[in-house]
């Protein structure tokens, strides 16, 4: 089998933890060598050197222009330069896979797709909760109809914590909903299956803990015509988060966090309806009686093998290599990321936070 060859441009938490442990790891990559990074700070290329043998580093992403030995590009830069970093190398034929969030716009996200295809290269948005365990659960769950009709969907990235980095601010496209916001949104579309007509009913952004002027509240609502309603928060004032997924169906509710899941539920037939009555309920002995019976549930739980960072991305990047090494489609499209875009662009317009930096 072939291996591909990498050029990943910054080695901060994403470009080094995420996809560089990946890279690294030789238990879940069989199909990468990393070549080159892309790291402006010195200490760090310096690093690179070290924990990737043989790869070549390099201060900026031009300098990779004309490398014809290099298979794809792991866009993992500040979020703010997504689009233009993303929009060069696409533009210098380069397959690319770029960090979430996909770009700050709809028009930037779909004039990039309209970019890669005019070069004929892949273009990816590394979206990997859509291959986590407990997604996958999820939309097993529902697609078997043991929940029932889907009623609704509470999905939760919410915790108790504060920051002060870059990500704090709306000037390198950080928040709450831009960094961590692309998952549960992603989820949310996935689950209404990406509907063209899926809408934004509500949504409030805030600020609670954070130093910069970016959100770190978010609550969104999203439905489609004849689909479960989606209650997302992704909330850093949370001290006691819910688990990450919720499902209400009409037999059922199903809840999960990242790593288990239980349910409880009714068998059809086990619990036949019951006769309406208008009059007051009252016992044997005449008294008043509360409406209120014994059903025959039923419960499950289990534990998932591994999570949106290990199996989430060993799954990513088994799609990648069988996108460019054998021209399969890609199951997440950069069309998807472009959607989950317009929601998060709609929020923003929604509720304006003053610029302070």
């Amino acid at each position: 089998m072939k291996k591909l060859n990498v050029a990943i441009i910054g080695q901060g938490r994403s470009g080094r933890d995420i996809h560089g442990a990946y890279f690294k790891s030789v238990e879940r990559n069989s199909h990468f060598n990393v070549i080159a990074v892309v790291e402006r700070d010195i200490e760090r290329r310096d690093r690179a050197l070290e924990e990737y043998p043989g790869c070549e580093v390099f201060e900026n992403h031009s300098q990779l222009y004309g490398r014809t030995d290099i298979d794809i590009v792991i866009n993992a830069s500040y979020s703010n330069e997504h689009y233009q970093v993303t929009k060069d190398l696409l533009e210098h034929n380069f397959h690319v896979v770029v960090e979430k969030p996909f770009a700050k716009n709809r028009y930037e996200c779909d004039n990039l797709i309209r970019i890669a295809k005019e070069h004929n290269v892949k273009l990816a948005v590394f979206q990997q909760s859509f291959f986590a365990p407990f997604y996958i659960a999820a939309k097993q769950k529902i697609a078997s109809g043991i929940l029932g009709e889907i009623k609704q969907i509470d999905i939760s990235y919410s915790g108790f914590s504060r920051r002060w980095d870059w990500q704090t601010t709306q000037v390198k496209m950080g928040g709450n909903i831009y960094n961590t916001g692309p998952h549960p949104i992603g989820l949310a579309l996935g689950f209404l299956d990406f509907d063209n007509q899926c809408k934004v009913v509500y949504s409030k952004l805030d600020q609670v803990l954070s130093s910069g002027d970016s959100d770190d509240y978010a609550k969104i609502i999203i439905t489609a015509p004849e689909k479960p309603v989606i209650d997302i928060e992704v909330n850093s004032n949370d001290a006691y988060p819910v688990p990450h997924l919720k499902i209400l169906g009409s037999k059922g509710t199903y809840q999960s966090t990242l790593y288990k899941y239980d349910m409880k539920y009714m068998k059809d037939g086990e619990n036949p309806p019951r006769p309406l009555v208008l009059e007051s309920l009252k016992d044997k002995n005449g008294l008043p009686l509360y409406c209120s019976e014994e059903l025959i549930i039923h419960e499950e739980f289990g534990e998932f093998d591994g999570d949106a960072f290990t199996t989430g991305t060993e799954l990513f990047y088994d799609m990648m290599y069988d996108a460019i090494a054998n021209n399969v489609p890609l199951s997440v499209k950069p069309e998807h990321a472009s959607k989950i875009i317009s929601v998060i662009e709609q929020v923003h317009a929604e509720n304006p936070l003053p610029v302070k930096f």
